[in-house]
């Protein structure tokens, strides 16, 4: 992550376009609804999107074809649910494309897959389980940014591992191969990213306390007795 330009066969950019498509276009449904039926979070839903563009522009050099960065997806699939961020994170991708020649285009659906689609679900999925278990809400995001960060990785390792197979080993030894040069530098992003959320948390609760509460995040603050 993000997969260089032209570092995919053909075949493979095609396939990952195709099974990110309808994540992105139901991502894009459900913007919506949050801009049509909540404006008030719309300023929120902007601050989630930049967050993951500025968070995911810091590009560190991993291999050939690839770099480490953090995601910065898991911050928005907690407060906006994981459809959200298949837009938003598509987007940011598609900027850096343009803007900053961090991924590519013809990689762009591979690269959204992994950190528009199973980077959210999997950190929402963590998030989940920690309250479920439970965590309160910042642990919870620490989670929620932690794993969106590895399972972004995980995926994009199998992506390179399916289009570069090592000649002795296969798939499976590409995968490990790839994993354990991305494992260096993201484990150590990961943990960082984790807590990173739990600062921008700490702070949405004193200054967007109303939000939170709207997002079902928070439960209201009790009314002050007399």
């Amino acid at each position: 992550m993000h997969i260089a330009e032209g570092f995919l066969p053909a075949t493979h950019a095609i396939g990952w376009t195709l099974a990110a498509a309808p994540f992105v276009v139901h991502g894009a449904r459900q913007v919506v609804t949050e801009v049509r039926e909540r404006p008030e979070n719309t300023l929120l839903l902007g601050a989630a999107g930049a967050f993951t563009f500025v968070l995911s522009a810091v590009k560190l050099p991993s291999f050939t074809g690839s770099s480490s960065h953090p995601t910065g997806t898991g911050a928005g699939a907690v407060l906006f649910r994981p459809p959200v961020m298949a837009l938003l994170g598509t987007i940011v991708l598609l900027f850096q494309a343009l803007l900053l020649a961090h991924g590519g285009l013809t990689t762009l659906g591979a690269n959204a897959f992994a950190m528009a689609v199973v980077g959210p679900w999997s950190g929402y999925g963590a998030y989940r389980l920690t309250r479920r278990l439970g965590g309160g809400l910042l642990p919870g995001v620490f989670a929620a940014m932690a794993v969106a960060d590895l399972a972004t990785y995980v995926t994009t390792a199998g992506q390179l591992a399916l289009a570069l197979p090592d000649a002795e080993t296969g798939v499976a030894g590409a995968f490990v191969k790839f994993i354990s040069v991305f494992a260096l530098t993201q484990v150590p992003l990961a943990v960082a990213e984790g807590l990173l959320g739990v600062l921008l948390f700490r702070v949405l609760t004193v200054n967007a306390r109303p939000e939170l509460e709207r997002l079902g995040l928070l439960a209201p603050a009790p009314e002050p007795t007399r």
